[in-house]
């Protein structure tokens, strides 16, 4: 191994390391085409199960679908909210989990299930293999997004089929993610739910078996 295979190594796991889901730290400055489609071919450039490639990607800009989307979030953040008490519901409260207009831009992710025909290789005893596919298409772009500089935030908190008639998918793809990407003033060294005492990262040893899985 090279001087420079070690160099790019510990180049990608600072990657690794630095990634975050960002939220507050969006600037709203316009990410260039140029980085853009670095990042989208990155995502293209995921495994899939039988090399099908199951992914779609929706770029949303339009203030109005941004404004339509973070309100709906907003409603399901509500929805959540109420479900809590206590300790959990004063600490969820201080917790931001959308930077949907900040950031500028969406990326919808969806996964179609019918792409590469009826027969994929790969998928003939598990099925969600296609699904799996989709999100190795979402964690490379986002080590990309963090290599050039971005933030990347994974909101999760909307009902699906508003989110497919949002965006026009068809009934038959599933939208997997809706990313917000964009210029960011920083990346916080603390994930924000471990920031805001919402839960900890485990210990590799807490989730590390040797032979046959072992209970704690």
């Amino acid at each position: 191994m090279t001087a420079e295979d070690i160099r790019l190594g510990t180049g990608l796991y600072d990657v690794v390391y630095r990634r975050r889901d960002t939220r507050c730290e969006f600037t709203g400055e316009p990410v260039s085409q140029e980085v853009l489609l670095r990042v989208l071919s990155a995502a293209h450039a995921a495994p899939s199960v039988g090399m099908s490639q199951p992914w779609d990607f929706v770029l949303v800009r339009l203030q109005a679908t941004l404004e339509c989307f973070r309100d709906h979030v907003a409603l399901e953040r509500e929805k959540f909210a109420a479900s809590l008490t206590g300790e959990r519901a004063s600490t969820f409260s201080r917790i931001k989990i959308e930077g949907i207009c900040e950031s500028g831009l969406g990326i919808v992710v969806g996964y179609d299930p019918t792409r590469g025909g009826p027969r994929v290789l790969g998928r003939h005893t598990i099925d969600d293999a296609g699904l799996y596919s989709v999100i190795c298409a979402i964690q490379n772009p986002w080590l990309a997004a963090t290599a050039e500089g971005l933030g990347v935030g994974w909101v999760s908190f909307y009902r699906e089929e508003f989110l497919r008639s949002l965006v026009g998918m068809p009934a038959h793809l599933r939208p997997v993610a809706w990313l917000c990407v964009g210029h960011v003033a920083d990346l916080p060294t603390t994930p924000d739910l471990e920031r805001h005492g919402w839960r900890y990262r485990n210990s590799l040893s807490a989730v590390l078996h040797s032979e046959r899985y072992s209970m704690r």
